[in-house]
């Protein structure tokens, strides 16, 4: 369990993170056309998973256009974008926002990615959304980096994800 904080004041989340050296978890995820993408859809890409609450804030939707505008340069790069908003919500945000470089991807059904994951928040008013985390993994599903950002209202670091690919 990590203790967050949601504007200066403690929330918990469900468990431990992966580990940088481990295996990416397969997952089971919705797509926006409301198809299911899993870990092997992305076989051979290095990936990273930007991981936030709801892109209808306004640090998460921030995060979003900052990785569409640097995904577009990343080589063999997919960048895939998880909350627990419904894929309808997703496609309208990047479709009025131009967004057309990452993935968005849906754990709204059981939230099972973010409880295998232990970033899920368990207390507080996000309880049952997940914590703000970035993982980058190499073509092989090796994590090289991971964030957690310790106060949910703030930007994670950018340049070190990107740093590792």
């Amino acid at each position: 369990m990590a203790s967050i904080t949601l504007g200066g004041n403690p929330i918990n989340t469900a468990g431990e993170l992966p580990k940088v050296g481990s295996k990416l978890a397969d997952f089971k995820l919705v797509k926006n056309d409301l198809s299911v993408a899993s870990l092997s859809d992305f076989s051979g890409k290095k990936l990273v998973l930007n991981i936030f609450p709801s892109i209808d804030t306004g640090t998460c939707a921030t995060s979003v256009r900052k990785f569409n505008e640097s995904a577009a340069q990343l080589e063999n790069t997919t960048v895939l974008c998880i909350s627990r908003d419904l894929p309808f919500a997703q496609k309208r945000f990047c479709g009025a926002e131009g967004i057309e470089n990452v993935v968005n991807l849906s754990d709204f059904q059981e939230g099972s990615f973010g409880k295998a994951n232990g970033l899920e928040i368990v207390d507080g008013p996000l309880a049952g959304l997940h914590s703000r985390v970035l993982i980058v993994a190499d073509v092989d599903g090796t994590i090289l980096h991971i964030e957690q950002v310790a106060e949910i209202a703030d930007e994670p670091n950018y340049e070190a994800a990107l740093a590792v690919l």
